[in-house]
């Protein structure tokens, strides 16, 4: 059975790759993740002869060298990334030692084992780096980011994803390691941290908290199933071509305030009977954050065309999942909150690697 390292496994979108994986079977997960925050090992499957769980850093040389030697992947798939906007505007410099620093240490012990390794590994092996459309900047009301996008990150956090999106490549330019990238649209579904945009808004909405919305309300973002996501993901490291990007989006376009209204009525329709209803009377509008991206929406055309992907949820009825989610696993939420987070504290980054 082949092995499979996945950074950052514990959080939203490399959680949600790791169940997906474990319940096939076919191959073996090394699951390296810090626990900051944002990662729980609740979201998680319990560790099995399929499932090895490793507390630790990618910036952590010895403990990927020892991984390394020690599994002999066939993959590497680094979710590992702080994703916060608005904790990147908040303190810059973590971002720069995680998404940059530490994927540069992860890249050179990798690099290092995969010149060492023997020809029938290296045939095999892959480094997959997941990002984001954020690198691209933002739209105006036209056009749509295609892999050709030049890069124009407009926030710390977007900036530190590009220049590790950069080093990936260079990594592959330069020492010939086999690498692929995958840039991706705003995602949503169950075990997202709840400070992120779709989380926040049900669960204020359920307690009454105001549902803060930066500026009006008219920003937008292109919203991405995490079980599309990661199917596409799947897609890409069996199929992609190395040294590719590839851009992956929900083909869902909504404002930021057409998102809070929709997730007002379907908390509404759930959950009938709260004292506070209307829920639309809690949307607060706010000073807008430094920077704010206008647009994202993501030109899909070269996954589909090429490996065949295509988005299988209905965004509406993806939504509504999502809310009903959040409804039944109240003991998840509770356990994943840290003393660190307050849900009253605005918290409306809306990138997909959180």
């Amino acid at each position: 059975m082949e092995t499979l390292i996945v950074t950052g496994g514990a959080g939203f979108i490399g959680s949600c790759f790791v169940r997906r994986a474990v319940a096939r079977g076919e191959v073996r997960i090394v699951n390296l993740d810090k626990l900051t925050y944002a990662g729980n090992r609740d979201s998680i499957p319990v560790e099995s002869a399929g499932h090895v769980f490793v507390h630790g850093d990618i910036a952590d040389r010895a403990l990927v060298k020892r991984l390394l030697q020690e599994h002999s992947p066939s993959a590497i798939i680094n979710f590992a990334a702080e994703s916060h906007v608005d904790r990147s505007i908040d303190g810059p410099l973590t971002f720069v030692e995680t998404n940059v620093l530490g994927t540069c240490r992860l890249l050179e012990e990798v690099r290092a084992w995969y010149a060492s390794a023997q020809a029938d590994q290296r045939d095999r092996f892959r480094f997959l780096h997941v990002s984001t459309d954020e690198v691209y900047g933002s739209l105006g009301a036209e056009g749509l980011f295609t892999e050709q996008t030049p890069y124009s990150p407009n926030s710390p956090y977007s900036a530190s994803k590009a220049a590790s999106d950069h080093f990936v490549r260079a990594y592959h330019h330069t020492y010939g390691l086999p690498v692929l990238i995958t840039n991706c649209s705003n995602n949503y579904g169950p075990y997202q941290f709840p400070e992120k945009l779709i989380p926040l808004m049900i669960l204020n909405a359920i307690e009454g908290r105001p549902l803060p919305v930066y500026g009006d309300g008219s920003n937008i973002r292109d919203w991405l199933h995490v079980e599309d996501h990661c199917a596409a993901i799947e897609l890409v490291l069996e199929r992609g071509s190395i040294g590719d990007c590839y851009n992956v989006g929900g083909l869902n376009e909504h404002t930021n305030l057409e998102i809070v209204q929709m997730i007002c009525e379907l908390v509404e329709r759930i959950c009938p009977h709260l004292p506070h209803a209307p829920l639309n009377q809690l949307i607060q509008f706010v000073k807008d954050r430094p920077g704010h991206d206008q647009r994202y929406a993501i030109d899909a055309g070269k996954i589909q065309q090429q490996l065949g992907w295509n988005p299988q949820q209905n965004f509406a009825a993806g939504l509504e999942q999502t809310v009903q989610w959040y409804v039944e696993n109240s003991d998840w939420v509770e356990r994943v909150q840290s003393g660190e987070y307050r849900r009253n504290r605005l918290g409306l980054g809306e990138d997909p690697q959180g």
